[in-house]
């Protein structure tokens, strides 16, 4: 995430901000531009309709009363049960992180409509209303969130009891487009078997592959080939977690550039979101997650990045890395890329 500046004072403010706490002015992000711009005054915006409910912090666009954001919602929590509406922010929260994400790739981030049936949309729902269990995933362009995601210690405790390293809302949602982005931009591309070739044959079964999984584990050597244990499940998951990693490397990069951290190595990428040279990116990439890991430690905190790139793992990443960018150039995105502060 790159600096971000109060229109009006220029203080620093944050992605997740409402209003400058120097000079008071309140702003909302601009996903066109980039940076926050002013709800009063002669260059006022207009603000999305969530932000009544201090769900969003965006800007509507093109005349619409919601932001490119929201507009990706079908179906938000009941707001009339205890708790959900905290738990609604927290997930608009990072889903509009990953979008930020997705637009600064130049991938298509855009609703789905009847004019539009490729597109996305996204159902956060509750288990204490439905009759089956909600499973978060994704269904051809449909992504389901179970919103006990949004509680710490409901996520934490799947993440111990699935003996995950890292389970976040971002990572859920980073991983969820990546089943998207597969189905829209490989399997109906002249790249699928390229993708077979690099991470195995997705039209394996499914189901039987996961319940093999669940039974029996990762094999042993699963480090030296996959991202996660998950990912050795099937080729469909091996893919969005790898890609998944990808959009957090990037990400992490972009943060750690801005913040002026990145070292050496990293004087070589100006946009990590849009760099063509991979071996540079994940060069200067692994001695910022070995630094933070350790800041982490110091503070008794679980590391930033408990995972090691093996070879085969890169070489899928950088599959991943060609991919994004020969897409990147069909479907701009059309945020300008801020500049790294000084």
């Amino acid at each position: 995430m790159r600096h971000l500046s109060c229109p009006a004072c220029g203080n620093r403010v944050f992605f997740e901000n409402y209003a400058c706490l120097a000079c008071g002015t309140q702003f909302a992000f601009s996903p066109r531009t980039g940076q926050m711009a002013p709800l009063f005054g002669d260059n006022a915006i207009l603000a999305c309709a969530n932000r009544q409910q201090y769900a969003c912090n965006w800007t509507s666009d093109d005349d619409e009363p919601m932001c490119r954001s929201c507009r990706l919602d079908s179906v938000i929590p009941n707001l009339s049960f205890a708790g959900n509406l905290e738990r609604w922010r927290k997930i608009e929260q990072a889903k509009r992180r990953v979008v930020y994400d997705f637009i600064r790739l130049g991938l298509p981030i855009e609703p789905r409509g009847p004019g539009n049936q490729s597109g996305l949309t996204f159902q956060f729902l509750s288990a204490n209303l439905t009759v089956a269990p909600v499973m978060t995933g994704h269904d051809s362009g449909l992504i389901t969130l179970d919103i006990a995601e949004a509680d710490d210690a409901v996520r934490e405790h799947r993440r111990t009891e699935m003996l995950e390293p890292y389970r976040t809302l971002v990572g859920h949602f980073r991983h969820e487009l990546a089943h998207y982005f597969f189905e829209r931009l490989v399997l109906p591309s002249s790249d699928i078997q390229a993708c077979r070739a690099v991470f195995g044959d997705e039209r394996a079964d499914y189901q039987q592959a996961l319940q093999i999984h669940y039974r029996g584990g990762a094999p042993p050597d699963w480090g030296l080939h996959f991202i996660s244990a998950y990912a050795s499940a099937h080729p469909y998951e091996d893919w969005a977690e790898t890609f998944a990693h990808f959009v957090h490397i990037v990400a992490t990069m972009d943060t750690a550039l801005d913040l002026g951290f990145g070292g050496e190595p990293s004087q070589a990428i100006s946009d990590p979101y849009t760099t063509e040279d991979f071996e540079a990116l994940i060069k200067a990439f692994l001695p910022i997650t070995e630094k933070v890991n350790e800041i982490n430690r110091s503070m008794g905190q679980p590391d930033m990045y408990p995972f090691v790139l093996s070879d085969e793992v890169k070489g899928k990443l950088h599959f991943i890395h060609m991919i994004v960018a020969k897409n990147s150039r069909t479907h701009a995105g059309n945020m300008r890329t801020p500049e790294v502060a000084a």
